[in-house]
């Protein structure tokens, strides 16, 4: 498996994608074109999210051609050398992708060793569910499931602070009631500027914050680039 998992596309103050791109030339090394999934862009059009993706891309040049063009999206899956899922609404992307087949065809594709690379919302479809998302459910899909690529939860752009004067549940409150529900998943909290990457035997965390790890009957705790996250896997 060869898997890219970025929490955000875009640390504050810096341009979009700029911060992941040293780690994206080194993972895409030797891929020409990659097949984008734009269906999380809400605001703004498929075609402007392609063209987004493809003015950082084109920098390594890297093609992005986007299944939102295609008669047969899954089709263009099958044949990808690369896929990569775009961030925005993590609901209204799962229903797409589940009306055109595109999670069986993308998990067949990491299986069989295409690297797939996501940020945010491209990154938690990675895994069992989407019930580990930020977003509002602004549509229904068919169903939480995700491409469960990955055994664990991803919380991308985990936070731990509370707004001053919010009265509201935090961020791991949430999670907590995650695991309640859910007592044999792990779930990471991916804070911003960090990812996750997986080649082979390779896995690790890349970025200078920590991730919190939670699981029902453990308490939360932190663990730092250069760790065994081999448990996760289990």
């Amino acid at each position: 498996m060869k898997l890219l998992l970025i929490s955000n596309s875009t640390n504050a103050g810096e341009e979009y994608l700029r911060y992941p791109m040293p780690q994206i030339e080194e993972f895409l090394q030797g891929i020409s074109e990659i097949v984008f999934v734009p269906y999380a862009a809400v605001t703004f059009s498929y075609d402007e999210y392609e063209q987004k993706v493809q003015k950082r891309l084109g920098e390594i040049g890297v093609r992005v051609r986007s299944v939102h063009h295609e008669a047969d999206p899954a089709k263009l899956i099958r044949e990808a050398q690369a896929v990569c899922v775009g961030g925005g609404n993590t609901f209204a992307l799962c229903k797409k992708m589940q009306e055109q087949g595109l999670m069986k065809a993308i998990l067949a594709k990491i299986n069989s060793g295409t690297p797939y690379m996501g940020w945010s919302a491209g990154s938690n479809v990675s895994c069992p569910t989407l019930c580990t998302t930020n977003d509002m459910p602004i549509v229904q899909p068919e169903s939480f499931e995700a491409i469960g690529a990955i055994p664990f939860q991803i919380n991308p752009h985990y936070l731990d602070a509370n707004p001053e004067g919010h009265a509201g549940e935090t961020r791991e409150q949430r999670i907590l009631e995650y695991i309640e529900a859910n007592p044999g998943r792990w779930v990471v909290g991916l804070r911003e500027g960090c990812m996750l990457r997986m080649d082979g035997e390779r896995f690790e965390l890349i970025g200078k914050r920590p991730m919190r790890i939670f699981r029902k009957g453990i308490e939360p705790y932190e663990v730092h680039a250069g760790d065994d996250l081999s448990f996760l896997l289990k």
